[in-house]
């Protein structure tokens, strides 16, 4: 009796969800949901074709330096890195030293308060002090970016889908409106404080173009600094500040993937040593 009863509720349980299944793809089907200027005019990121990409991807240090320079001169006034501290920049190759005086020739230092007076103030910065802030507060950040608030990037490329790839073509992406969006779609246009750039999700991004020139920065290994060149090596610093453990997960990874295919091999050998006699 408890089976068929438990039965019976099972099937109207089912039979409820078939009838509201049935009911969304017919009203999918004869009111689909109309076009939208960010379906239609959205793009997929463009391949930066870094080093660290694809299943054994390796950084390359001089790219991560080169990228480390772009955050400092072009990023870091708006943007924080507070997940990252300035000793973690030897795994880009630096040396203890290098890093001390990168940290006290940041352009942002830290919050502090005067002993003498108990006032608030400001200090150099330490390798053991992780990357400062542009902005005191949310408040002030907003206030300084038309209430836009500029997003820490310690973590942008593991937020945001193929992510290396999205900051890339985000970069150099701002342009025009076509005109064939204002056309079909008049209302889409590009709100007075916003920039349009198709690889944001909605279009419109509050972010004025940060790479506006070749040249902007001045590489120390004299690689030429065009926009596109720029834009790859500051993504290509953002994969590591969101991962830096990348290349020992792929190295890990290799291993195993080499570990289990011998020992497939060997599990194949040792089946037919042992049933080799046996006939089927």
């Amino acid at each position: 009796m408890v089976r068929t009863i438990a039965l019976l509720i099972g099937a109207g349980f089912v039979f409820v969800l078939g009838i509201a299944l049935f009911g969304t793809v017919s009203t999918a089907i004869s009111d689909p949901a109309p076009e939208t200027a960010e379906h239609e005019f959205h793009l997929h990121p463009k391949d930066a074709h870094l080093p660290s990409a694809g299943l054994v991807g390796k950084f390359d240090r001089q790219q991560l330096q080169r990228g480390l320079k772009v955050y400092q001169e072009v990023c870091a006034a708006c943007h924080s890195l507070k997940f990252v501290s300035f000793r973690d920049f030897e795994q880009l190759g630096y040396s203890e030293g290098q890093v001390k005086a990168l940290a006290q020739a940041w352009p942002i230092e830290q919050p502090s308060v005067n002993p003498d007076t108990g006032e608030a103030a400001t200090r150099k910065n330490i390798p053991s002090d992780r990357v400062p802030s542009p902005y005191p507060n949310e408040v002030a950040a907003r206030a300084a970016n038309n209430n836009a608030l500029p997003p820490d990037l310690s973590l942008m490329t593991k937020a945001r889908h193929d992510g290396a790839n999205y900051v890339a073509s985000l970069l150099t992406g701002y342009q025009n409106q076509p005109a064939e969006l204002l056309r079909k779609f008049p209302d889409a246009k590009t709100p007075t404080g916003l920039h349009y750039n198709p690889y944001f999700a909605n279009l419109n991004i509050a972010m004025p173009p940060p790479l506006t020139s070749d040249g902007q920065v001045t590489y120390d290994d004299g690689t030429q600094p065009t926009k596109q060149q720029m834009a790859n090596d500051v993504a290509a610093f953002l994969t590591w500040t969101a991962e830096p453990n990348l290349e020992s997960r792929h190295g890990a990874g290799l291993a195993t993937v080499i570990f289990l295919a011998i020992f497939v091999f060997l599990t194949i050998g040792a089946y037919r040593n042992v049933w080799r006699g046996v006939k089927h």
